[in-house]
């Protein structure tokens, strides 16, 4: 359970630093990349970040139901679940906001869309940070000496 745990950690740190790039330095500076590469830039971007993210977004999904699943006594029941509920509200986040905002942008920027963009992410910027601490927890609670 341990390594399910720690890879667990892993994954939702790697996003949490990931989304905290995203969110300060990343997505403000697509003002600043201009309208006749804007469409190559953005298409490009899905294409490379979906490597990036996918897979420590996948991971910590599956970890995140597995800790469900076997939940180590030692963890509360509302940490485990509490993380399964962020979970869902980045993944909603995502399908439902981002989503469908980056597939805007591929057609060319939009000042509204780009701002929407920003400030609809702090959904996931908030969730994700939420989620490190929850999985931080978690781990304390397994390897605190009973």
């Amino acid at each position: 359970m341990i390594i399910v745990l720690l890879t667990h950690v892993a994954a939702t740190w790697t996003m949490v630093g990931l989304i905290w790039f995203v969110q300060i330095v990343h997505y403000p500076l697509f003002a600043q990349v201009g309208a006749d590469q804007f469409t190559a830039y953005e298409t490009t971007h899905n294409r490379l970040t979906t490597w990036v993210v996918g897979p420590p977004m996948l991971i910590e999904v599956v970890t995140a139901f597995l800790l469900v699943l076997v939940k180590p006594e030692q963890i509360p029941a509302s940490y485990v679940w509490g993380g399964v509920l962020l979970v869902a509200i980045i993944w909603g986040s995502t399908a439902l906001l981002q989503v469908p905002q980056h597939e805007i942008l591929t057609r060319g920027f939009a000042a509204d869309v780009h701002r929407f963009l920003l400030t609809s992410n702090w959904i996931r910027t908030i969730a994700w940070t939420l989620r490190g601490v929850l999985a931080l927890m978690m781990l304390d609670c397994l390897l605190r000496p009973q």
